[in-house]
């Protein structure tokens, strides 16, 4: 059986989206909707799709599964209407653009009694698998600290409609954030508190590329952004998100333990290798993969939700991505208040992907 999927918002993101789809057994593109009908029809035509309303793909009998990759500001509307469609839905992070709109999602899916998902699902590749797997072993012994860093000069510079990476929703921690708050996740497990500060050191951000190419536009967010997560497993996490810098030389994530410290490649990325240096050794080595799907790319978290049993929680699931869209905006909150706060949400630490080359087939019937 090979999964019906319906896609609302044919963006740029969409792209990765489509090419996933359209190699996978396991998965088809049954219907392609989105706001501008010409896009969604242009996408079409390429792709030899079949466009329709979103009221119409929603009452398709061959969608399974919807995935949601409009705007932030519009991912809790769209969700909740394919919920009361019936269907599952996986939103394109971060799950709502507020934690109250996430919790009346995971509520109404809960109640509906449909899967809901949520990106990131790069972190199910060998990249971030493996280095949770090193945990998990005891490779670097008790884990302490783990660093994450993201720094460049914003989505201004390359996309030619930027203007909602800059509203309430956006930013480079809504934005970029959930890729690395969701890894550290899977590798340290929840975050009980967090602590941290942001600037918006300009009003203004001009595009750089398109035809809108010179426009101006406000900026409405904080656009650097520093912050601690406290684990609750004890660990403590700094984090950087800026669309502020020209570039940045850190290493993405990096995690230490008493015995050894691993980094890691961005968790965007789904095979990045990861290294290893334990206590008293001078060079770092590279670890084999050792756990993840091995072809992963943007959608198998949509696929695997599906295949996840009745009961179970999605690895990357609507619990993970209230609880990184929870830790996002308490954060953001304990900058202005200028102390640490609690994070109210938790959530399991997913479950490990075994090393896999390629995506489970089973689908629920």
């Amino acid at each position: 059986m090979s999964l019906g999927i319906g896609i609302i918002g044919c963006g740029v993101i969409s792209r990765k989206y489509f090419d996933t789809f359209d190699r996978l057994d396991a998965a088809h593109v049954a219907r392609v909707a989105d706001r501008d009908d010409s896009r969604a029809r242009s996408i079409a035509e390429q792709r030899g799709y079949r466009v329709s309303s979103v009221e119409d793909l929603l009452g398709a009998d061959n969608v399974d599964a919807v995935v949601n990759l409009t705007t932030p500001n519009a991912h809790a509307a769209i969700a909740h209407a394919v919920i009361n469609a019936g269907k599952a839905v996986f939103n394109e992070k971060p799950l709502a653009a507020t934690t109250s709109e996430g919790r009346d999602l995971v509520a109404a899916a809960s109640s509906a009694g449909v899967r809901l998902g949520c990106a990131p699902d790069t972190v199910l590749g060998t990249g971030t698998q493996t280095a949770r797997k090193a945990v998990d072993d005891g490779l670097i012994g008790t884990p302490v600290a783990a660093t994450a860093t993201m720094a460049g000069p914003g989505p201004d510079r390359w996309h030619p409609n930027p203007e909602f990476y800059f509203v309430p929703g956006g930013g480079p921690l809504f934005d970029m954030g959930p890729y690395y708050i969701a890894a550290l996740v899977h590798m340290l497990g929840p975050v009980a508190e967090v602590f941290g500060t942001g600037t918006r050191p300009r009003q203004h951000r001009t595009i750089s590329s398109g035809d809108r190419a010179g426009e101006s536009f406000p900026v409405q967010v904080d656009t650097h952004v520093t912050g601690g997560l406290v684990h609750a497993s004890g660990a403590v996490s700094t984090i950087v998100m800026s669309f502020d810098t020209a570039a940045s030389h850190a290493v993405p994530i990096e995690v230490h333990g008493l015995e050894g410290s691993l980094t890691l490649g961005p968790p965007n990325k789904v095979a990045e290798p990861v290294q290893l240096r334990l206590l008293g050794e001078k060079e770092w080595s590279v670890l084999p993969e050792s756990a993840g799907f091995q072809d992963c790319a943007r959608g198998y978290g949509v696929v695997d939700m599906m295949a996840t049993p009745p009961g179970n929680e999605p690895r990357a699931g609507g619990a993970l991505g209230l609880h990184v869209l929870d830790v996002m905006e308490t954060l953001l909150r304990a900058g202005d208040e200028k102390r640490t706060l609690t994070v109210d949400s938790t959530c399991e630490r997913p479950a490990l992907v075994p090393l896999t080359e390629e995506l489970a087939e089973a689908v629920p019937a």
